[in-house]
């Protein structure tokens, strides 16, 4: 919440300025002005959206962490000092796929049905927790181009209304008003297309995620069940031969 208090106070402090030296902030600035009390909406949009963005990519980086590697000192703990050693393990990582396997690790006992059950409700609840915020980030990509749009109609109406008013068609009346509406839309798309950037790269990244913890979840298992057999947790398995060959 720092960062969005800061955000807000620059963009808050940056419009009442003019456009005096033709850079690039200032004409934005200019352009914000023109478009009227419509744009302040968008720009609402653009600030929360991008306060979610930030708190989720960095939440998201916080939870990635090397899963191989992980897994393989899981492995090596089990062979050590059996479950209490894998659970002191994942207690002591961060991250999603730590908490799930941990959550299966304290029902070991019970027998692997028990584990791969905790594996699998422990997973869908990390992964909405990965996916928090994002519903009210597409909410914004989708609003922000409405209200432009908004913005652009009344606009629209507000300049035929000065037409109206005026008697007559003038070329700079017109070419003003329509002007001035447009500015709203443009800002709103240029809004969903930034928050659609950082959608995207959330939702990739949270894929991956998953993925890897479904694939470290799955040999979780397989190394409890080798446990169980008196075998070592990281052996490494033999591939099977394939069956049922097509003959010649």
């Amino acid at each position: 919440m720092v960062i969005l208090d800061k955000l807000t106070v620059q963009l808050l402090l940056l419009l009442p300025q003019q456009s005096g030296g033709g850079g690039t902030i200032n004409a934005l600035v200019q352009r914000f002005n023109e478009g009227g009390e419509w744009m302040w909406p968008v720009l609402i949009c653009l600030i929360v959206g991008l306060a979610i963005s930030f708190e989720r990519i960095i939440s998201l980086n916080r939870a990635d962490i090397n899963t191989q590697a992980f897994l393989q000192r899981v492995k090596e703990a089990l062979d050590e000092g059996g479950i209490p050693a894998a659970e002191e393990e994942c207690a002591s990582t961060r991250g999603p796929v730590a908490s799930v396997f941990q959550a299966g690790l304290l029902r070991a006992d019970e027998g692997i049905d028990a584990v791969e059950e905790a594996v699998v409700s422990y997973g869908s609840i990390e992964m909405s927790f990965l996916e928090r915020g994002l519903v009210w980030l597409s909410l914004f990509i989708s609003v922000a181009p409405m209200l432009g749009f908004l913005g652009t109609v009344i606009g629209m109406i507000r300049a035929f209304d000065a037409i109206e008013t005026a008697g007559d068609i003038s070329p700079r009346i017109v070419a003003g008003g329509i002007k001035v509406a447009l500015l709203t839309t443009a800002f709103g798309l240029i809004v969903a297309v930034i928050l659609q950037f950082f959608y995207n790269y959330a939702v990739s990244k949270i894929d991956r995620i998953v993925a890897e913890m479904e694939d470290a979840s799955i040999e979780l298992v397989d190394a409890l069940v080798a446990l169980e057999r008196g075998e070592s947790a990281t052996a490494e398995k033999s591939i099977p031969e394939s069956v049922g060959e097509r003959e010649e």
